[in-house]
């Protein structure tokens, strides 16, 4: 490294300040990159570029070039530091850049290379510089200009600076395929599990013991009550509390004050299924899960109800395991009414025809989809594994390329050992 030269970011570059829609004119319409069009690995996302009018005088002063780098200096949330960069490489087109932004644009191209700065700058951003460099205000995150301004910038001369981006660009190239392909797999895998739980209820649907759900099954809407409520404290189940679990997260409920004492028939107990009834979001309707051991009161919320089986019948897991198959989620999603929340009711869910073998039959179907959940977790797992290490190559690779120790045939062992 000692052909490298350090210097600070605010004398290499000039920073410009972003714009928004416009009002006094003439007016010109514009591609305006937001915060929404900066992608998780520090590229430009497109997709979704806002047209706008803006002040055709601002804009002259805040045109994007070919080579811009693209700063968030507003934004960011708790899990995501604001500070992160963008490289503008479009070569047509009207672009500028939204308020919550600034461009950073390199004085002297011949000395520092646009696209070595923006992998430095994801580099640092990645590292956790940025975060030490952001102050709150009512919410929105918002980076000191100055701080930013002030990071040293180390790099080599331009035709090294272009090797390095070139060697991380094929290895980068390799890690997103190699990624993709994991996701894929993973994919793969949870529809292999969609389709086998399917069948085991399919193998079912000719059975002659097909029984109403409200024959099997009593409903009980869930409790509402307000902050003003003043009566005995429980815990709740909610909608929050779904998600994908088949069982019910009872070790993690909140607790809500209710309306006077918690009555008996609104208490739920083990082996009681739940069922979400209203929700924003379609694709909630219909989600189920089972009640397990209980230790103190517990109830559910009245965007809830609850399916208290007959349980000389019918076995409370091979039941929500049915619910959950994707033909009686589709019917239940598509059977809610209202426009923006979709609502199911204890009417619908009593006509749901469920194929209903022995008991001891049943119990064996839900052991088959355990078996086939227990590998496609697993799985997940490794691809959840595998995705968190090919994060942390990249990382490990920026590191290597902006401390001089960066080369093609190193890199690419690392990547095959990982991918």
């Amino acid at each position: 490294m000692a052909q490298w030269q350090t210097t600070c970011l605010g004398d290499a570059c000039q920073f410009i300040n972003g714009l928004w829609k416009g009002d006094v004119p003439p007016l010109v319409r514009v591609g305006v990159i937001r915060n929404t069009n900066f992608a998780k690995d520090g590229s430009l996302d497109d997709s979704d570029i806002a047209y706008l009018d803006v002040e055709a005088k601002k804009y002259a002063k805040r045109r994007l070039q070919f080579g811009d780098l693209i700063l968030e200096k507003s934004g960011g949330g708790p899990k995501q530091p604001v500070g992160r960069v963008i490289l503008f490489d479009k070569t047509e087109g009207d672009y500028s850049f939204s308020n919550f932004t600034a461009a950073i644009r390199i004085n002297d191209p011949l000395t520092l290379d646009h696209s070595y700065l923006h992998r430095y700058l994801h580099w640092l951003y990645l590292s956790g510089v940025t975060e030490g460099m952001q102050s709150h205000s009512t919410g929105i995150r918002n980076l000191n200009g100055d701080a930013y301004k002030a990071i040293n910038v180390s790099y080599p001369p331009l035709l090294e600076q272009r090797r390095i981006v070139a060697i991380l660009d094929e290895a980068f190239d390799a890690i997103a395929t190699a990624k993709a392909n994991t996701e894929k797999n993973l994919l793969n895998a949870v529809e292999v599990f969609n389709q086998q739980h399917d069948m085991v209820f399919a193998d079912h649907a000719g059975s002659p013991k097909r029984f109403r759900l409200g024959e099997l099954a009593t409903f009980r809407n869930g409790v509402n009550f307000t902050k003003q409520s003043n009566g005995q404290a429980v815990q709740i189940i909610g909608v929050k509390d779904f998600q994908k679990h088949f069982w019910a997260p009872l070790g993690d409920l909140d607790t809500v004050t209710l309306d006077g004492d918690l009555s008996p028939i609104d208490a739920v107990s083990e082996g009681d299924i739940l069922t979400v009834r209203s929700n924003g979001n379609p694709e909630l309707i219909g989600r189920c899960m089972v009640v397990g051991s209980l230790t103190e009161p517990t109830t559910h919320s009245g965007f809830t109800i609850r399916i208290s089986l007959d349980r000389t019948k019918a076995a409370p897991t091979y039941v929500c395991q049915f619910l959950r198959s994707r033909a009686v989620r589709r019917k239940l999603i598509d059977g809610g009414n209202g426009l923006n929340i979709k609502s199911l009711n204890q009417g619908m869910l009593a006509e749901i025809a469920v194929p209903l073998p022995p008991l001891d039959a049943q119990h064996k179907i839900v052991a088959k989809i355990e078996a086939l959940a227990t590998v496609t977790h697993e799985l997940a797992d490794i691809a959840t594994c595998k995705v968190a290490a090919l994060d942390e190559l990249k990382k490990s690779l920026l590191h290597q390329a902006f401390t001089g120790k960066l080369t093609a045939k190193t890199t690419d062992k690392q990547v095959e050992a990982v991918a």
